[in-house]
C-alpha cells in the first residue's frame, strides 16, 4: 500500500489549496481515508475523512465550513479542498488509510494503518 500526498505549498492568508492523496496497492472495496495535520509544536490532529463503509464524510468542527473532502474511486484518490486559509493552518498535512469495514473514530490517528509522507502547507503573507 502506498499513499502519496501532493498539492501543498505557500499560500497567502485567505487563499485556497487542494491537497491530493493518491492511494495504491490495495483492492478492498471498504476503506476510509483521512486527512490529518501536525502543526509545529502540536500533536497530529484529524481534519476530515471519507469512508466507503458508510458512504459518509467526517469533519473536525473547526474546519467544516472551510474544508471539503472528496474522492475519485476510479483511481482511488482523495482530495481536500481548503479555502480561506489562515496562518493557523500552517502544518504538515498527511493522508492515512484504513482498510476494511471500519466502525471506529475516523478522526483519530489510531484507526489508520497506512500513512503518507506528508505535504507542507504554509500560510503566510
Amino acid at each position: 500500500v502506498q499513499l502519496v500526498e501532493s498539492g501543498g505549498g505557500l499560500v497567502q492568508p485567505g487563499g485556497s489549496l487542494r491537497l491530493t492523496c493518491a492511494a495504491s496497492g490495495f483492492t478492498d472495496d471498504y476503506y476510509a481515508i483521512g486527512w490529518f495535520r501536525r502543526a509545529p509544536g502540536k500533536e497530529r490532529e484529524g481534519l476530515s475523512a471519507i469512508s466507503t463503509s458508510d458512504g459518509r464524510t467526517y469533519y473536525k468542527s473547526s474546519v467544516r465550513d472551510r474544508f471539503t473532502i472528496s474522492r475519485d474511486d476510479a483511481k482511488p484518490t482523495v482530495y481536500l479542498q481548503m479555502n480561506n486559509l489562515g496562518p493557523e493552518d500552517t502544518a504538515v498535512y498527511y493522508c492515512a488509510l484504513t482498510l476494511g469495514f471500519y466502525t471506529g473514530s475516523y478522526l483519530q490517528t489510531y484507526g489508520y494503518e497506512y500513512w503518507g509522507q506528508g505535504t507542507q502547507v504554509t500560510v503566510s503573507s
